[in-house]
């Protein structure tokens, strides 16, 4: 039988850089939670195991699909795993900081983890997620955290209220790669413990949280791609909007909502003045 899984787009509802590591890389700190727009990931346990890829945004994806590597790296770790052909309905757009091609890899891991039942518990299957990128992790686990270092220390948020937003992309994309260029050097980190990940039983003490973070790539992903602020304007002038953020590294960019049909309004108007825009009127996800 078919196992499919949600790729769901990673919003980062806030986005610290903690500063640069002496090996170049630089630590963050995240508040992460998930969006109910995706991608599919289907996987047909059996023999042969290639990916396909279908969808609006497929002919977007550039070099190695990193579904591609998960597939090597669990045959890496154990040869008798079943895991068979996957196709990829590619909804989300592509370099556009929601994590797309994490989470992608990270709903193959949760498929064929789905497809071998008898070892969830004997599996190195977070092991393989860093492996493929510092995203997967918390995208293989699907839940609101906050995320630290590299991104592979994740604390799970426990109290996150369920938020109603829109989500836009200008149809530009923008690698991170770019924008961690473009970012002015911090100073090398010293060693520190993981933060004790915050609760949020109710929204304005979340929004307040957000306003005092910001994302810290914002600056820098505005500078290479001034769209950016037309986005960000664009949902903030709409009635109810109550905070317009960045996501990740951009340039895709989200607005919360007092309420949902009020989402659904400025997304219908936001979609009718910008045509070339992927807009999408979404909730985000609370804790579980």
């Amino acid at each position: 039988m078919p196992v499919r899984e949600f790729a769901r787009a990673k919003i980062n509802l806030t986005l610290t850089v903690r500063g640069r590591r002496s090996d170049g890389y630089h630590e963050l700190e995240s508040l992460v939670t998930f969006g109910r727009v995706h991608d599919v990931v289907t996987l047909e346990p059996g023999v042969g195991d290639r990916v396909v890829v279908a969808g609006r945004f497929a002919q977007y994806i550039s070099g190695e699909n990193l579904l591609v590597r998960a597939m090597a790296l669990l045959r890496e770790a154990d040869r008798t795993l079943r895991i068979g052909p996957a196709r990829l309905e590619k909804n989300l757009p592509v370099a556009a900081g929601l994590g797309g091609g994490s989470a992608d890899a990270a709903a193959l891991l949760r498929a064929v983890r789905r497809a071998n039942p008898e070892r969830v518990a004997d599996f190195p299957w977070l092991e393989i997620a860093a492996r493929l990128g510092a995203d997967v992790p918390v995208c293989f686990g699907d839940r609101p955290a906050l995320i630290s270092g590299l991104g592979h220390d994740i604390a799970p948020i426990r109290s996150l209220p369920q938020m109603s937003a829109v989500v836009v992309n200008p149809g530009v994309p923008l690698s991170t790669a770019q924008v961690f260029a473009a970012l002015k050097a911090g100073p090398e980190l010293t060693a520190r413990s993981p933060p004790t990940p915050p609760e949020f039983p109710q929204l304005e003490g979340l929004l307040d949280y957000m306003r005092v973070r910001g994302n810290d790539l914002e600056r820098a992903a505005a500078a290479l791609l001034p769209v950016i602020g037309e986005v960000k304007s664009a949902l903030e002038v709409q009635s109810g909007c109550r905070l317009a953020v960045m996501s990740g590294s951009g340039p895709t960019c989200f607005g919360i909502f007092r309420h949902r049909e009020g989402a659904r309004r400025a997304a219908d108007a936001i979609a009718a003045a910008q045509p070339g825009w992927w807009v999408k009127c979404t909730c985000l996800a609370g804790a579980a």
